[in-house]
């Protein structure tokens, strides 16, 4: 089995590379985990309470069961992943079946900030991209697929998804094996990963 780590900031094109890179395997090879299922369970609290949680913070993720999956998954056992509500700001109650692949790739804007999970992927990627770039792909997810106003996400952008970038996500781009530079499509570095994964895969 290999475990690949892909992080970057908000808005940097990690969900554009993963595709990329499974688009070359075969579907029942490989599986892709989003830290973002693994937001903690806040049910206890009201809505208001939820939108007010840092969400960019790396103790807004539930990193112990993300771990606990993973050594799952190399023991060859099946794990139900949490499905997530970007909605509702919390879990939805459902879960989703994952089994064992050859390839695990897990992606999220915090991953690499937590050591143990570092550990644990063969290879770690870093997508970058400058903030108006991400700012701006930000924006048109959110407005269009998560339901929010343009003022409530600049907002967030300005008191928590910037600084918390700064804090803790720029500085885990020294844990990567490759960073990947997305302000133009990279054919390069992403056919660097597909030769590297069919590589230790064979």
């Amino acid at each position: 089995m290999l475990i690949i780590g892909i992080a970057g900031g908000t808005g940097s094109g990690k969900t554009t590379v993963v595709q990329q890179i499974v688009q070359e395997l075969p579907k029942c090879d490989v599986c892709v985990i989003s830290q973002d299922s693994y937001y903690k369970d806040t049910s206890e609290l009201s809505y208001d309470e939820r939108v007010a949680i840092n969400f960019d913070h790396p103790q807004s993720i539930d990193f112990n069961l993300l771990v606990a999956h993973l050594h799952a998954l190399k023991s060859g056992e099946a794990i139900d992943q949490p499905v997530y509500s970007f909605v509702e700001h919390n879990r939805t109650g459902e879960t989703l079946a994952t089994e064992p692949k050859k390839v695990i790739i897990v992606e999220g804007i915090l991953i690499l900030t937590h050591p143990e999970l570092r550990k644990m992927f063969d290879i770690k990627l870093y997508v970058h991209a400058d903030s108006d770039e991400r700012l701006i792909r930000r924006l048109k997810r959110d407005i269009a697929e998560r339901g929010r106003d343009l003022d409530e996400v600049l907002t967030r952008y300005q008191t928590t998804l910037k600084p918390m970038h700064n804090q803790f996500i720029e500085p885990t781009k020294e844990f990567a094996d490759i960073i990947i530079p997305t302000n133009r499509y990279n054919t390069v570095a992403v056919e660097l990963m597909q030769t590297i994964i069919h590589q230790k895969l064979a």
